[in-house]
């Protein structure tokens, strides 16, 4: 999973209650995360918040995603993810959909590559219709025939006007080629034939093997108490499997390092993906990636990308770094485009400020205000239910303890200029840099010219 980090400073003037809390919090801890297990042993991670009648609530199956669909099902985890609050229970689709509109609960789910999941969010007063729809979705969904035809008339559609989008063919490409030989290459939206293959029967047994209490993560916000939540847990998931019956996949390394992959395409601008092995979240030594990445790409306007590509040279609109993580695969991507004339001149550009990062200490004032940025935009991501549901979820999706964010500003704020320039030389290898490029290219000689989409068809 990618994270990105958010602007700060202004941040007092759009904080909930929630985040004002959490900024005098008088036990020094910025978010109160209570550890709730219910009589069936399942746990979730409570933020409670009674400034306002609202209950948000993430939860996912960790590895029921899409790398467990079957070579000739692509597509079958975001298809049953469509189809869950498409008729559960005595409800048929239209019947589900109204419930939850006349109630203003929003439920949602999403299949990521190595997750299944969803949110949930209602009105305390309306927390029994709302946890209870939820139930019904996760154990008695219907995958009635119209809604299905829907949803797959619907994934075809999108299919076909990704293939007139630039930047989707370079994702489908640069997951093809770095991913090569392992279940993250394949298409988790599907393609235009295995969409049709998939039927009722194949969904329901994603939902009765993969969804299990023991692959069960699960974050909740807002107006509920500890006791509370140990009796919902029970109740929503205690009739899923104890246990859920995976395809566990491999870690791959990142195939085909050091290679330029081109697709040839009729547009003025060439789209630029590079990608090379990166570093894992819970790595010891991420605290100084951070910061080495914000430096390098990661803060946009006023990174060293920005400046010198952009700022000083006018060869693109925009040019950004960052952490690209799947469970079994770590990765960082630098990403952009350009003129296809220009396309030579900008990796020369792009792989002089991976050289000069290597090889030249920071300075000290970069370095300050990177950390400056990293410790003050945290606020900004607990402005709301939602957004404090999903962090504490990304958290333990990321094998980090509760403690995290009260040890975070310490750890960032030790970095040092040395230390930059050591994960540098660590993590950063020009070797080993992958280049995706979609467009007409000037003066490129690749080393593969893809002529066939992959996984499309």
């Amino acid at each position: 999973m990618i994270r990105y980090i958010f602007l700060c400073f202004a941040f007092i003037l759009i904080s909930s209650p929630a985040t004002l809390r959490a900024e005098i919090n008088t036990d020094g801890r910025i978010l109160d995360i209570q550890q709730v297990t219910s009589d069936q042993g399942i746990t979730a991670w409570l933020v409670e918040d009674h400034s306002l009648p609202i209950i948000a609530m993430r939860f996912s199956f960790t590895g029921a995603g899409a790398a467990g669909d079957p070579a000739d099902k692509q597509g079958l985890s975001n298809m049953v993810a469509t189809m869950l609050d498409q008729g559960a229970g005595d409800y048929d689709s239209q019947t589900f959909q109204l419930l939850l509109d006349d109630h203003n609960i929003t439920l949602g789910f999403g299949a990521g590559r190595d997750d299944f999941g969803g949110s949930l969010k209602m009105l305390r007063h309306h927390q029994d219709l709302a946890f209870d729809l939820l139930r019904l979705a996760l154990t008695k969904p219907r995958f009635d025939e119209e809604p299905l035809e829907r949803m797959r008339n619907a994934a075809l559609s999108r299919i076909r006007n990704s293939l007139s989008n630039p930047r989707w063919i370079a994702a489908r490409i640069m997951n093809d080629t770095v991913f090569d030989g392992h279940p993250y290459a394949l298409n988790a939206g599907g393609t235009l034939q295995t969409i049709g293959r998939i039927d009722d029967a194949a969904m329901r047994d994603v939902v009765e093997k993969r969804l299990g209490r023991d692959n069960l993560v699960i974050s909740i916000v807002g107006a509920i108490s500890a006791d509370e939540v140990k009796d919902r847990l029970d109740a929503l998931f205690g009739d899923l499997p104890a246990q859920a019956e995976l395809t566990p996949a491999e870690t791959i390394k990142l195939q085909n390092q050091g290679k330029t992959v081109l697709y040839e395409h009729d547009i003025p601008q060439t789209i630029i993906q590079i990608i090379q092995p990166g570093i894992a979240r819970d790595d010891p030594d991420y605290y100084k990636a951070a910061i080495m990445n914000f430096i390098l790409g990661g803060s946009g306007f006023g990174s060293r990308l920005t400046e010198e590509i952009r700022e000083k040279r006018g060869l693109t609109y925009g040019i950004s770094s960052g952490f690209f993580n799947l469970e079994h695969a770590k990765a960082f991507q630098i990403s952009t485009s350009t003129q296809n004339d220009n396309v030579a001149d900008m990796l020369t550009l792009i792989r002089a400020e991976i050289d000069m990062m290597r090889d030249t200490e920071p300075a000290k004032e970069e370095v300050a205000d990177a950390k400056a940025y990293l410790i003050g935009s945290l606020p900004l991501r607990l402005a709301s239910t939602d957004s404090i549901a999903g962090l504490i979820q990304n958290m333990q999706l990321d094998h980090l303890p509760p403690d995290y964010l009260d040890r975070r500003a310490a750890k960032l704020d030790a970095v040092t200029v040395q230390d930059v320039q050591y994960i540098a030389r660590k993590m950063l290898a020009p070797d080993a840099l992958t280049t995706i490029l979609v467009g007409r290219p000037g003066n490129i000689t690749p080393s593969v010219i893809i002529e066939t989409l992959p996984h499309v068809e």
